[in-house]
């Protein structure tokens, strides 16, 4: 048994179409919420470069941006700080809800679907 890759290749389009939709709507909002919402300073700057990695990846990925920024251009202890707890506060959370919501409404959908089959 083999992963067959090229059976995906129809996926190509739609994948790369949802790929730019999340980049151009994860800029808009760190551009026009984001940074306003934070303050607008170096501070804000930095909360952005973790947001970026936030929306686009992962935990991992916002610290790895948010290092980059302050080794060129120094340090922010605020975003250290608040990025890391907000994010595993909130994806802890949303987890939290939606895993059990979706649990229902695919056990909904597949008795649904066995009543209908009968």
């Amino acid at each position: 048994m083999s992963m067959q890759l090229w059976t995906l290749i129809d996926l190509a389009g739609p994948i790369f179409t949802i790929l730019g939709a999340q980049f151009l709507i994860a800029v808009g909002v760190t551009l026009f919420v984001v940074f306003p919402l934070m303050g607008r300073s170096y501070d804000a700057a930095v909360v952005c470069a973790g947001f970026g990695g936030i929306s686009l990846g992962s935990t991992p990925t916002a610290m790895a941006n948010m290092s980059a920024v302050t080794q060129r251009y120094g340090a922010s202890h605020l975003a250290f700080i608040v990025v890391p707890l907000v994010c595993a506060f909130f994806i802890d959370l949303v987890n939290a809800l939606l895993i059990p919501s979706s649990w229902r409404i695919s056990e909904r959908s597949c008795y649904t679907y066995e009543f209908r089959k009968t």
